[in-house]
């Protein structure tokens, strides 16, 4: 997404980028000639960011972008080898596990912006945001079985979001699909030209953006929330929430408006 805004914020030796804009944390991978692979460094930049973006009343949607040539290749492989130990590697896979959950868990929808590759644990980001919008050149794969090594926390994103046999076919092949296909798949909402893929995430943003806070932060956390219950169960959740939900400034202003054929109000902040 393009921004005249602010200039961006500088974390961690600039390997992740944030700037707002009227509502919109936009935050950029910035690795680009690592294709944005997740180091450490990286995976805890990104961690800080969505931890001081939940808390923060002023935003309503989050923007996940890559610099460069690629969205996100995974995990810093070179990195992983040269601490190799099972501790450290299992304290990487707990980190980058950590972060997936924030990005589910901040009451902010979070959109992923695809311009080129996401593979392995960049795939894994993707399914992991809420929403995503791809353009026409991007391509996806989880592709770690190629090297021996079966993605099996990716796994767990895709096949949470995508058909069985989709996400199998992925796993196990770690052949690429395209937009086109990713977006039958599950993996993508929308897939448009590469010169229009600013406006197309824009819009989307700035359509969300436009909605009661307090009732897309309520929504967001019953949708994870049901997802692992039970049909009954799901129910009792939602309709707490329901009930929740009509507690709000907001909703009883949205109610009264709409009953008399007003306008939408302006929302309160969540």
């Amino acid at each position: 997404m393009e921004s005249a805004a602010e200039p961006a914020v500088q974390t961690n030796e600039d390997v992740l980028l944030r700037r707002d804009e009227a509502g919109i944390a936009t935050l950029t991978l910035n690795r680009p000639d690592k294709f944005n692979s997740l180091s450490v460094a990286l995976l805890a930049a990104l961690q800080r960011e969505l931890d001081a973006i939940g808390e923060d009343r002023s935003v309503r949607v989050v923007v996940l972008e890559g610099a460069g040539k690629a969205f996100c290749a995974g995990h810093d492989l070179k990195e992983m080898r040269e601490n190799p130990g099972p501790e450290a590697i299992r304290a990487l896979f707990d980190q980058c596990a950590q972060v997936m959950l924030t990005i589910t868990r901040i009451p902010q929808p979070v959109i992923a912006r695809v311009h080129g590759v996401a593979t392995a644990a960049g795939c894994q980001l993707v399914a992991t945001c809420d929403l995503a919008v791809a353009s026409e050149k991007a391509r996806f794969a989880v592709s770690g079985v190629n090297l021996g090594l079966f993605c099996s926390t990716p796994m767990v994103a895709l096949s949470r979001v995508m058909g069985r046999k989709q996400a199998m076919e992925m796993l196990v092949t770690g052949e690429f699909i395209g937009a086109e296909t990713a977006r039958d798949w599950g993996l993508v909402n929308r897939v448009v030209a590469r010169d229009r893929l600013d406006e197309a995430v824009a819009e989307f943003a700035e359509t969300i953006a436009a909605k009661s806070p307090a009732a897309v932060a309520i929504g967001k956390n019953l949708f994870y929330r049901q997802l692992e219950q039970g049909t009954e169960a799901a129910y009792v959740l939602a309709s707490e929430a329901m009930t929740c939900n009509m507690m709000t400034e907001d909703a009883a202003a949205g109610i009264d408006a709409f009953v008399g054929k007003q306008p939408p109000p302006k929302w309160t902040a969540r």
